[in-house]
């Protein structure tokens, strides 16, 4: 009789399958966890304290990307990898919200800080001031001379068409810019301004009421005289006189390229120009300057005089006189003080040159006891 069989266990052939499967999960999971640390790093380090320890100013270039200032931000030290802050700022959603400027990083600045003073914070300002009275050709060489402005100026400006202050800006904007909010703010001043003149007036247009503010603005550098000025003119206009103002000679001389740098000729006083207002009547063809608001407004506001008249008075102010005989003896006092003035000037100088000529006489004196 046959015996019994012994029992064979089969091994089953293992399934490739699975096996892919088991390995992909498992490459699944380690990728996840090793990504879960990457982003877990990535967000410490984007939130983390930065490295610089005090406060740095650090300039976006106009035009630039998310990469360039990421790179930028760390050849400078602020940050420690420039790919987190990259990924950052896309996962931010602002990416498209950089500001070109020059920015204050505080010490220890996240990426995070940075991120937000480069998208929301204000750029540095900087400003440049226009005196009231300069003429375009002055307020072109002033923006000129400013280093931190960038560019050429497309032309000298229309005189007049300007209006003098503090005009801020960021590192690296245009002159021509400038430039730009300088009209855009006379314009606006300039509308306020004739819009609440006084009535009967004899100014015509807004144009002419720049031109008279010109003049009173180079007549005078006190505020408090600004008005008193303007009436006189106003006056003399309602009366048919000449305004007869030095500066309107001196702007048809040099065209408002700098100042004169000396008196007056008589033969300047005679010569008929357009500007020159002993020789025309009423308004210069055009402004001989930039009046600031002050100066508009005193000639849209002019204070109520019977005076004709004005004439230095030696304390910086004018002496105002309603007839030619009161300014003839203001003129002359005038004249006495200058006359006063030079002579104490020579007297001074004279004094000077006499004290080095006793010090050096005291040097010889003092080498030959001593040879």
């Amino acid at each position: 009789m046959f015996g019994k069989r012994k029992n064979k266990k089969v091994r089953k052939k293992p399934n490739t399958f699975i096996q892919v499967a088991n390995a992909f999960l498992t490459l699944i999971i380690l990728g996840l966890v090793i990504g879960a640390g990457l982003i877990y790093y990535g967000i410490s380090q984007f939130n983390n304290d930065g490295p610089i320890a005090e406060e740095t100013i650090f300039a976006v270039p106009q035009g630039a990307g998310v990469s360039t200032i990421a790179r930028k931000l760390q050849d400078e030290g602020l940050i420690s990898n420039s790919y987190i802050f990259r990924f950052g700022t896309v996962a931010m959603d602002k990416d498209t919200e950089l500001k070109a400027g020059e920015f204050r990083i505080a010490a220890n600045s996240s990426m995070r800080d940075i991120l937000i003073e480069l998208t929301e914070g204000r750029a540095i300002q900087y400003n440049v001031t226009i005196p009231e009275g300069f003429t375009s050709w002055q307020i072109v060489e002033r923006l000129k001379a400013a280093e931190l402005l960038t560019g050429e100026i497309d032309e000298i400006p229309v005189e007049g068409s300007l209006l003098p202050n503090t005009y801020n800006f960021e590192r690296g904007a245009t002159r021509q810019s400038v430039v730009e909010q300088m009209k855009v703010a006379h314009d606006e001043a300039l509308a306020e301004i004739w819009e609440n003149r006084d009535e009967g007036l004899p100014i015509e247009t807004p144009e002419e009421l720049v031109i008279l503010a010109s003049i009173v603005e180079k007549e005078t550098g006190l505020a408090s005289e600004r008005p008193e000025v303007a009436g006189v003119f106003i006056n003399r206009l309602n009366k048919g006189m000449r305004l007869q103002s030095d500066p309107t000679i001196i702007y048809g001389i040099t065209n408002g390229e700098g100042t004169l740098g000396r008196g007056l000729k008589r033969s300047e006083i005679d010569a008929k120009t357009e500007y020159n207002t002993y020789q025309i009547d009423g308004l210069p063809v055009g402004p001989i300057a930039n009046p600031g608001i002050e100066s508009m407004k005193a000639v849209a506001n002019p204070a109520e005089t019977d005076a004709l008249y004005f004439v230095a008075d030696g304390s910086g102010g004018h002496a105002f006189a309603k007839t030619y005989d009161e300014h003839r003896a203001n003129v002359a006092k005038w004249r006495q003080i200058e006359k006063e003035r030079q002579e104490a000037a020579e007297a001074a100088a004279e004094a000077e040159k006499e004290a080095l000529e006793r010090e050096e006489a005291e040097k010889l004196d003092e080498q030959s006891s001593n040879q």
